[in-house]
């Protein structure tokens, strides 16, 4: 991200509402090129590195513009939903991890086991352009599948800060309801069915409560990393 000095001229307010909806849909593009190749739009591969990628250059160029003619706002806003979505990704995979090391840690009688990170190389392999169902997935696969999963939750961070504007006045209740909101909508989509996800209580339950916890984590961080400036 841009660092901006303190003696920049405040000029414009990039972090109008009207600039707070364009980084809405440019932020958006991460998750939406995934949904895109869902329904035959375009495939992962293609929105990618055509509309994903461009729209994060446009995002960057607009925190340097905002940085040399703005008043810092957008730039901030930027950095603390960038920095408050990787927190909320890693605190949501942390409470998904028990789940899969469940069998092989032989806590199946306590925490029921489930393959909740299989997604991942998955992703890798579609923005490669590899076969989506592979006996094994090659180290590239793993890593451009997690680091897709990543970018989508600093993405998601990013949106929530267009949504509600200054986190420090929104209790992280707002970000809770955007990250279970979109997973109810994810799970109405072809995603389970693509990736062979069995749609039982146990999962939908375990599911939603990791992106309860993704979304708390994301509002009590957004709002900290506000107020600490």
């Amino acid at each position: 991200m841009v660092a901006c000095s303190s003696s920049s001229r405040a000029v414009w307010n990039f972090w109008s509402p009207f600039c707070r909806v364009l980084v809405l849909a440019l932020a958006g593009t991460s998750l939406g090129s995934l949904i895109a190749d869902f329904y035959g739009v375009c495939s992962l591969r293609v929105a990618t590195l055509w509309i994903f990628v461009p729209s994060s250059l446009l995002l960057t160029a607009a925190a340097a513009l905002d940085c040399g003619y703005g008043n810092g706002m957008l730039l901030r806003s930027l950095r603390v939903g960038l920095i408050g979505g990787l927190i909320a990704s890693v605190a949501y995979d942390l409470f998904r991890l028990p789940f899969v090391l469940s069998h092989s840690m032989g806590w199946d009688a306590v925490i029921p086991p489930l393959t909740l990170f299989k997604v991942f190389p998955r992703f890798g392999a579609m923005i490669l352009n590899q076969p989506l169902e592979q006996t094994s997935y090659s180290f590239a696969a793993h890593l451009v599948g997690w680091f897709y999963h990543f970018t989508n939750g600093a993405t998601i961070g990013i949106c929530y800060l267009a949504c509600v504007g200054n986190p420090a006045r929104r209790h992280w209740l707002w970000a809770m309801l955007l990250a279970t909101g979109l997973e109810l909508g994810m799970l109405a989509t072809p995603y389970p069915a693509v990736f062979s996800i069995p749609i039982t209580t146990r999962f939908v339950i375990v599911t939603m409560t990791a992106h309860t916890v993704f979304g708390i984590t994301l509002g009590v961080a957004a709002r900290t990393l506000t107020s600490r400036r």
